[in-house]
């Protein structure tokens, strides 16, 4: 049995950068290893990502050295365990299941998908990122959650300054001021359009909450939107810019997903391969040993699904995008009691409908400079450009 060894030398700006080095070097010397900068132990192994994310009882979703209370001021059913997680998650499980999805949003999807990609133009370099990536799934969300009074703009810049909140470990107080004025907005908003959905019923989020049986605290239906503004546009939009990298830099793989209609596969490994949400944290209720160090009760414990997604253990090659490799379950939308609500979603949208729409009106598109698209994030991590050519 080890005691926590200790990483003194490895700082947020480098995970910020480019956190895939550190993560191998990691997973073979210390894959439980506490990270002074962030004064975090970090878990990098697939096999104990996973059994922390499945073991509530021993590591706590209520994790209170998290930046996310402040960020979302509330304590938001992503920190809550049981019955109290599941109470708020189930308030607005309907407006995602599978059966409102053919009802209400499937065709709408595909509108919106088709009305944002014919605003490319042809023959042109276009920024992907900012052009499509984020203004689709700012939109798509926008009807989902019921907000649709909300613009384009408006509901990026609320995930942005949610998220880095959210990430805002190092405490920098002009984040939170950020994420101040973006709850301020937000909150105007939920109260302006709350006749609407009470006088018109539709199966949006928020108006499945407001019209419950049962409904929860109006404080946890804001709460709950917040969430999914903050984690339902930066996952889409970040997903689809990375797998649209991977087949652009891989167009040898790009001509069998076309040959194969194996657009779904492609989603799979992107988000295998950068998962947009690259860390959680959990808090030990208990003493616990994880592999073969011994970690203490109060302690906060960070998965790093990032790391986990390229674990030797399971992935040959791992740091590379390979649509075609074995098969295995990566952990980019968790596991546990908090298994990302939107995944389904997301392989719709992108999977089914996005990335075969794409490249069928463009499909000699092609990325002139890989060495111009700049990477970032340690908490959320994605491409923050994508300058491709639309032919």
């Amino acid at each position: 049995m080890l005691d926590i060894p200790v990483n003194d030398t490895v700082s947020l700006a480098d995970l910020i950068n480019d956190p895939y080095p550190i993560y191998k070097r990691m997973r073979a010397e210390t894959p439980v290893v506490r990270v002074a900068q962030t004064n975090r132990i970090f878990v990098t192994r697939a096999e104990h990502t996973k059994w922390i994310k499945e073991t509530p009882e021993v590591f706590s979703s209520d994790d209170p050295m998290t930046p996310m209370k402040p960020a979302f001021q509330a304590h938001t059913l992503m920190r809550k365990d049981g019955a109290e997680h599941r109470a708020e998650r189930m308030a607005m499980q309907a407006s995602f299941s599978p059966k409102v999805i053919k009802t209400d949003w499937a065709d709408l999807y595909q509108k919106l998908a088709e009305d944002y990609v014919s605003r490319l133009p042809r023959g042109e370099t276009v920024d992907l990122f900012s052009a499509l990536c984020g203004p689709v799934a700012a939109r798509i969300l926008a009807h989902m959650l019921g907000l649709e009074e909300a613009s384009d703009d408006e509901m990026q810049r609320w995930s942005q300054r949610l998220i880095d909140g959210a990430g805002n470990f190092g405490r920098d107080p002009e984040l939170f001021r950020k994420s101040d004025e973006a709850n301020a907005e937000m909150n105007d908003l939920f109260a302006r359009i709350i006749p609407r959905h009470r006088e018109q019923p539709n199966n949006s989020a928020f108006s499945v909450m407001l019209n419950a049986a049962n409904p929860i605290p109006m404080s946890q239906m804001y709460a709950n939107i917040k969430i999914a503004i903050g984690g339902g546009i930066n996952e889409p939009r970040d997903a689809l810019a990375t797998i649209v990298y991977g087949l652009l830099t891989n167009p040898d793989q790009l001509e069998e997903v076309k040959r194969q209609d194996a657009w779904i596969d492609a989603f799979e490994e992107g988000v295998r391969w950068v998962a947009p949400i690259q860390v959680s944290g959990r808090r030990t209720t208990q003493e616990v040993q994880i592999g073969d160090v011994l970690v203490g009760p109060g302690e906060t414990v960070m998965t790093i699904q990032a790391s986990a997604n390229r674990d030797e253990a399971i992935w040959e090659d791992g740091e590379n995008f390979n649509v075609f490799r074995a098969k295995h379950p990566h952990q980019a939308f968790g596991s546990g009691p908090h298994h990302c609500a939107g995944a389904h979603v997301a392989r719709r949208t992108l999977g089914q409908i996005m990335l075969p729409l794409l490249f069928d009106r463009f499909p000699n598109m092609s990325l002139p400079d890989p060495d111009a698209v700049i990477w970032s994030g340690f908490g959320f991590r994605g491409p923050l450009n994508l300058p491709v050519v639309l032919n």
